[in-house]
């Protein structure tokens, strides 16, 4: 009964669309704050950059060209500079207390902390060189920067939330994938595993006994809610879970070489990612040759990085089905949305061959 309700999971009707506050409960739950860590030295380079080229292109747009005024361009640097260095300081400061308030209250605490940087600075410049307002009324001067102010860190926070909530509904995305991925063990493998297992309990007992303890303890490991990804090693005990099963099945026409270096053994890899791959090689490659064939699996690290390597045989002349092309493409979505772009998956079909290369470098994931 609880084989059939698992098939029938594909039916369930779709979830409900999150509100906006299981969104915000959801980022807290992921650990993510709207505002990025501007204790970093990129946020912070990004923000400079960014404002130094406002302040040319007001310099640019209030003198004219051939007497260009670099006076006020120094002033307006110096001024512009000076309140963004103290309000990414500060906001660095704060963005642990204001990670745990809702998001239009941190939101409005932050922008009253970029102004109130903004007047502060505003008073000092005033103090220290009077003639930086020129012919302007002083209070006018010091309510036209707060205005300023106002207006590009909301746009500011603005842009600091949209990048989060790309980044959360990345994640999420990954998620859906993964726990897709998690439950396509095909029924054609859960039937034909549960007909071998059959034909075993009178002949070989102890071995349909093994079956079925190796058949639950891959979908306890296929249908885990946990988050993290696994090590190499682990991935691999998992496939070769699954290959023994597949062995009750196809008996001596399936044969399997692994070559997993030992300094990869403990490196951190996602789960069900060898996996699928293993699969694909055996539904698509051995069990289509009346002989059956070789698989080789290799993993191997290459300097910061690990390299997964998988040959297994093809018939000759068959022409790759949609099945194998969605599986291939899941993972490498998967490898580039948790790795980014150093991470790749590359086909090498050949002539009676069939080779995949999965690389990423655990270091930059997500």
């Amino acid at each position: 009964m609880q084989v059939y309700q698992l098939c029938l999971h594909e039916n369930a009707p779709m979830p409900p669309v999150p509100t906006d506050r299981e969104r915000e409960l959801e980022s807290a739950e992921l650990g993510e704050f709207f505002i990025p860590d501007l204790c970093e030295p990129r946020p912070v380079f990004v923000m400079v950059l960014l404002a130094q080229l406002l302040v040319m292109v007001y310099t640019l747009a209030s003198s004219d060209l051939p007497q260009y005024n670099w006076d006020l361009l120094a002033n307006c640097s110096l001024f512009v500079q000076w309140v963004v260095l103290v309000s990414a300081l500060l906001l660095c400061q704060s963005r642990k207390p204001f990670s745990r308030l809702s998001l239009p209250v941190s939101t409005v605490f932050s922008l009253c902390l970029i102004v109130a940087v903004t007047a502060a600075t505003s008073l000092l410049a005033l103090e220290l060189f009077p003639r930086l307002a020129g012919e302007t009324d002083k209070a006018w001067w010091t309510l036209r920067n707060l205005l300023i102010a106002l207006v590009i860190g909301g746009i500011v926070l603005r842009y600091f939330y949209l990048q989060q909530q790309l980044r959360i509904q990345e994640k999420l995305e990954l998620e859906a994938r993964l726990d897709s991925l998690r439950a396509r063990i095909r029924p054609h493998f859960l039937f034909n595993t549960l007909n071998s297992i059959a034909s075993l309990i009178v002949s070989r007992p102890d071995s349909a006994e093994q079956a079925v303890e190796d058949l639950a303890e891959l979908f306890r490991a296929s249908l885990k809610e946990s988050r993290e990804g696994t090590t190499v090693a682990d991935e691999v005990r998992l496939c070769e879970l699954y290959l023994g099963i597949e062995q009750l099945r196809l008996g001596e026409r399936l044969q399997v070489q692994w070559q997993v270096a030992k300094e990869a053994r403990d490196a951190p890899m996602p789960s069900l990612i060898l996996q699928p791959l293993v699969e694909n090689a055996v539904y698509h490659g051995i069990s289509r040759l009346p002989e059956g064939g070789l698989i080789r699996v290799s993993v191997n690290r290459r300097g910061s990085s690990i390299l997964a390597v998988l040959d297994n045989p093809m018939p000759a002349g068959v022409v790759e089905s949609a099945g194998n092309h969605m599986a291939l493409a899941n993972v490498e979505q998967r490898l580039l949305v948790t790795y980014g772009s150093s991470a790749g998956l590359k086909v090498i079909p050949g002539e009676g061959a069939f080779t995949v290369e999965l690389t990423y470098s655990p270091e930059q994931g997500l």
